[in-house]
């Protein structure tokens, strides 16, 4: 695991200090971890919601078939087989 150090004024250390012991993280870098991990989640959300939108924008929706289905199942298999056959 890497290290990296950060720099605070004593206020904010006195919040984080505080958010330890009141919600029974066992070091600061477990905090901050979790919140490293909480923004990891929120930009996924984000980018989701983006490409969401982007889909109700492009236009006039179409209905599936269940060929459209197949065909879109067909290429998550070829996409999980190649990608399992690299690593």
């Amino acid at each position: 695991m890497e290290t990296m150090n950060i720099a605070l004024p004593s206020g904010l250390k006195e919040f984080v200090q505080t958010r330890v012991t009141e919600n029974g993280y066992s070091s600061v870098s477990e905090y901050v971890r979790e919140l490293i991990r909480a923004d990891q989640k929120q930009l996924a959300k984000a980018l989701l919601e983006e490409e969401i939108l982007k889909g109700i924008r492009s236009g006039e929706s179409l209905t599936m078939t269940n060929e459209d289905w197949d065909e879109i199942r067909g290429e998550v298999r070829r996409r999980y087989e190649s990608r399992k056959n690299t690593s």
